[in-house]
């Protein structure tokens, strides 16, 4: 199974080690761009098309005596799109694919996490939506590291990723059968709150 980028990293990032001593709400750093939420495509099976979404932003909570109670949501900006091409992004954004006149938002909310005996990984479930369509994902996510910032502050990091059938969100549109899934990951800082 893929890690998830955008939302199983997201989910990741709602997480902390056991090491900390209290529960704790942390907001992903997307101010600081110290969180990203990045896909990618095949293109006719020779090569992949990257891109990613500009603008999101979410929060998590974490409980040392109790991780697996942890929770994350986060909300996506689809019109953010950009694979660096315009016309491009003009027609990703259109209605043969996110249609983000109709669906602007897409969004990642936990149900479920489960941890590793070390902390280090977990397995998220929850509901992820996009182009208006829920459904439940399962992803791995893994803990980057943790502990204070030069500012006072105290921050945590995770990374994910998970592959997402198109169709399976009532994404049609016919790009080859070498393009049927979009790899998303996502890349995160949590800062305390």
């Amino acid at each position: 199974m893929k890690k998830l980028f955008l939302t199983s990293a997201l989910s990741a990032a709602m997480f902390m080690t056991a090491t900390t001593a209290n529960a704790a709400d942390y907001v992903i750093d997307t101010k600081g761009a110290h969180a990203f939420v990045n896909f990618k495509i095949k293109h006719l099976g020779y090569s992949w098309l990257h891109g990613r979404f500009n603008t999101f932003d979410g929060k998590f909570n974490y409980d040392a005596k109790n991780p697996n109670a942890s929770q994350i949501s986060v909300n996506i900006d689809t019109a953010s799109l950009d694979s660096n091409h315009a016309e491009r992004d003009k027609h990703l954004r259109g209605s043969d694919f996110l249609n983000v006149s109709k669906y602007p938002q897409a969004s990642f909310k936990s149900t479920a996490i489960k941890f590793d005996e070390d902390g280090e990984e977990a397995t998220v479930t929850g509901d992820f939506t996009l182009h208006g369509v829920t459904k439940t994902i399962t992803f791995e996510i893994d803990k980057i590291g943790e502990g204070k910032d030069p500012w006072g502050g105290y921050r945590v990091g995770f990374e994910g990723e998970t592959s997402l059938k198109l169709a399976d969100y009532g994404i049609d549109y016919n790009l080859g059968p070498a393009s049927t899934h979009v790899d998303i990951g996502l890349f995160i800082e949590g800062i305390r709150q």
